[in-house]
């Protein structure tokens, strides 16, 4: 596949869903006009990995880290010049997959907070929604500190509200109550937060579905962006605009 043009592995699988959104999300907002200034790709659909949610409340992050690095390897032996994970959860373990990965991996959190600390501003409230897991781990509480801006997260009912959008709704592809989104919503926005994270990469599909605002942050969608500059290529045009 080498031509001089940078391959971008992904680790994909968690879910499907979400990964195929990326791709589409890879190719929409690359300034494109033919097949060939595309990003070449190898794309490891794993959808076997372990639920990382459920990792990270076993304490078996020894096992997810383990595949993640497997992974890791098979896309530096396809060529991969770097790595990009469209799952949220399993960044829980993105600081030791990187220093057993000769790759670089692009780090969808820090990536998030850097552009939202960018746009809004130091002392910037942000929502966040979330798995269970990442909610648990602080991943998104300590990057958006990091950047100077005050973390909020759902009660514990609309964490219930969350969980449920993302794994019964668009995880196992049940109905979804919108009404269960809007009063998560309605609790972020009565703390002021200037803008929510869809902090999970089926919440990025639930905004597509939905055709929700630039209010809510698409983190997916900041990962795809990341990954087409690391490859050396050009955001369309509007997209430079955000």
């Amino acid at each position: 596949m080498k031509d001089n043009q940078k391959v971008l592995g992904v680790i994909g699988g968690m879910g499907p869903l979400a990964t195929q959104l990326f791709y589409k999300m890879v190719i929409e907002h690359t300034d494109a006009h033919r097949d060939q200034e595309h990003i070449n790709m190898v794309i490891l659909s794993h959808a076997t990995m372990p639920d990382r949610t459920e990792a990270i409340m076993e304490g078996k992050l020894d096992d997810l880290l383990l595949r993640l690095k497997e992974d890791a390897e098979l896309l530096e032996r396809s060529g991969a010049d770097c790595i990009a994970i469209p799952c949220n959860t399993s960044h829980v373990v993105i600081e030791e997959l990187q220093e057993q990965s000769a790759l670089p991996i692009i780090n969808m959190i820090q990536v998030t907070a850097g552009k939202i600390r960018g746009k809004y501003g130091a002392g910037t409230k942000v929502g966040i929604m979330a798995t269970d897991g990442t909610i648990r781990t602080g991943l998104y509480q300590k990057a958006c500190e990091a950047c100077g801006l005050i973390p909020v997260i759902p009660t514990p009912e609309n964490q219930t509200r969350v969980m449920k959008i993302i794994y019964d709704g668009i995880k196992d592809g049940g109905p979804i109550n919108y009404d269960d989104f809007e009063t998560v919503e309605t609790q972020l926005r009565e703390e002021d937060c200037g803008c929510v994270i869809m902090a999970c990469t089926e919440l990025s599909c639930f905004k597509e579905q939905f055709q929700l605002s630039d209010y809510f942050v698409d983190a997916m969608r900041e990962l795809a962006e990341a990954a087409i500059i690391q490859c050396g290529k050009k955001l369309r045009r509007n997209d430079n605009d955000r």
